[in-house]
């Protein structure tokens, strides 16, 4: 595991909230596929695309991001 890693939960997020990737991507201005890649952990964010998604959802950036692997929420 790289240590620069950043886990998340924005498909739990999605999924809860009902969003589309595309309908995420379009609120935050960037590609769906950037969604895509973020969700697989194959992308980090910018500080600013993971303010703008806390934003969106109204949540925290530490309760979607994280460089240590959330525990299981069920």
């Amino acid at each position: 595991m790289a240590e620069d890693q950043v886990h998340n939960r924005i498909a739990v997020l999605r999924a809860d909230r009902k969003v589309s990737r595309r309908q995420l991507a379009d609120a935050l201005g960037v590609h769906y596929q950037t969604i895509g890649y973020l969700e697989r952990g194959e992308y980090s964010p910018s500080l600013s695309l993971a303010l703008r998604i806390a934003k969106y959802f109204e949540v925290p950036v530490d309760s979607i991001f994280s460089l240590e692997e959330f525990e299981p929420l069920r």
